[in-house]
């Protein structure tokens, strides 16, 4: 049935038109996730994307070039000395005529040759050949991932604007459960249809405004001591780039962390829970707020300016209450942002303290996650969270804090074309 957001042309939802006629070379290495493909393809060419795929050896060991050819409607390619191919520079072709290469799953061997550009087979002749832009879904084992090795190629590839879809969390293959898993399809679509809408200026957030806080803060004790707690950063950074895809303009007000800044956003970094109140005031107006900072509650009051000496006896600290950002800016008022979205960083009683904290602050969604010893949540790379809004809890799977970010942004981006 046609309705007001279908095209009635094409039959297909406007959202999803954004792959319309875009040329994707998919490359496909030699993972278990090759089986994923096939869908993969299915859903592009509903899209009215046009598919041609480049089979690795490894891959062929998972899914037929048969099977590709026939799903896509193209020729799929594996020989780099094809002569048919080869005698019109074959290679070449393939990867300049498209708009973006994808290579799904994207396995520790092939994100190792592109990262020193090794040109051993069609693939990575082609990866090394091109002038248009990557993406990559990695694949792989666990402790491959997490290897020093993986994790420098990583680094390395999106220094060069190689954008990476994933990986999440869950059953491995191999029998094992963590990082490493391949984005799923809709995962890997929705990645694709962002970088088309981002390139065209264009993407379901454009237009509004977002202030982003992340980190810890710093209280001063002396000029060399503080208080602090153990956040990374990792999961608010990962918010505000997530947001920033979306086409939303974004202000990153973060405290001390180690995290890159992210694309897109306008980045004010602080120390203290006062200095990051200041600069979300001066931020505002914004329409969507997120504290994913894990502000220092109280503050030293009557710091000295030399360094506390030690002596017989260790020194009495006075605390001061520090400001309550997330009440303060969720009180109501013409400044307060239509979506205010809090975290709950818990060790017992999670849902329970989300949401009463989701109460006494005013603020419209909770995003809690437990953070007890053992958890692994600070400074780690994976989280487990619960978004607590008026219609009640949603339990979401341990995921990659990039892909939490990512679903909490789709999110925003439903209630801002409902609400906004």
């Amino acid at each position: 049935m046609i309705g007001p957001n279908t095209d009635s042309t094409l039959g297909r939802p406007k959202e999803n038109r954004v792959l319309e006629n875009k040329k994707i070379l998919l490359i496909v290495a030699g993972g278990i996730a090759a089986v994923k493909v096939p869908d993969l393809i299915r859903r592009l060419r509903e899209r009215g994307a046009s598919v041609t795929c480049i089979l690795t050896k490894g891959g062929s060991q998972f899914v037929t070039p048969l099977t590709l050819a026939s799903l896509s409607g193209n020729k799929a390619y594996q020989d780099l000395f094809s002569l048919t191919d080869e005698a019109e520079m074959g290679h070449i072709r393939l990867c300049r005529e498209a708009d973006i290469l994808l290579v799904a799953p994207a396995t520790a061997d092939i994100m190792a040759k592109m990262t020193v550009g090794i040109a051993d087979d069609l693939a990575t002749t082609a990866l090394l050949a091109t002038d248009k832009p990557v993406m990559i879904a990695p694949s792989m084992n666990v402790m491959m991932w997490t290897h020093p090795a993986t994790q420098a190629n990583l680094q390395t590839l999106k220094t060069r604007e190689v954008q990476v879809i994933g990986p999440g969390a869950g059953d491995l293959a191999c029998g094992e459960v963590g990082d490493g898993r391949m984005a799923e399809v809709p995962d890997i679509i929705a990645a694709l249809s962002r970088h088309f809408q981002k390139s065209r200026g264009e993407g379901p957030l454009q237009g509004y405004r977002a202030v982003v806080t992340s980190g810890p803060t710093h209280e001063p004790i002396d000029p060399v001591r503080y208080i602090a707690n153990r956040s990374s950063g990792k999961q608010g950074h990962a918010v505000a780039a997530a947001l920033a895809n979306l086409g939303a303009s974004v202000t990153l007000v973060t405290g001390p962390t180690n995290e890159p800044a992210p694309d897109g956003a306008t980045i004010v970094k602080v120390e203290t829970a006062a200095q990051m109140m200041k600069a979300c005031s001066e931020a505002l107006p914004a329409e969507i707020l997120v504290c994913a900072a894990a502000v220092a509650d109280w503050s030293v009051a009557g710091q000295t300016g030399q360094k506390i000496k030690k002596g017989d006896k260790a020194p009495a600290l006075k605390l001061a209450e520090n400001p309550d950002i997330l009440a303060t800016l969720s009180q109501p008022g013409p400044e307060r942002p239509a979506l205010v979205i809090g975290f709950a960083a818990e060790t017992e009683n999670l849902i329970t303290n989300a949401q009463l904290k989701r109460a006494s602050k005013n603020c419209d969604w909770i995003v809690a996650n437990d953070v007890s010893t053992g958890s692994g949540v600070f400074s780690g790379d994976a989280n487990t969270v619960h978004l607590i809004t008026a219609d009640g809890v949603e339990d979401w799977p341990t995921m990659a804090k990039r892909a939490v970010a990512e679903r909490l942004a789709e999110r925003i981006a439903k209630f801002a074309e409902r609400n906004l």
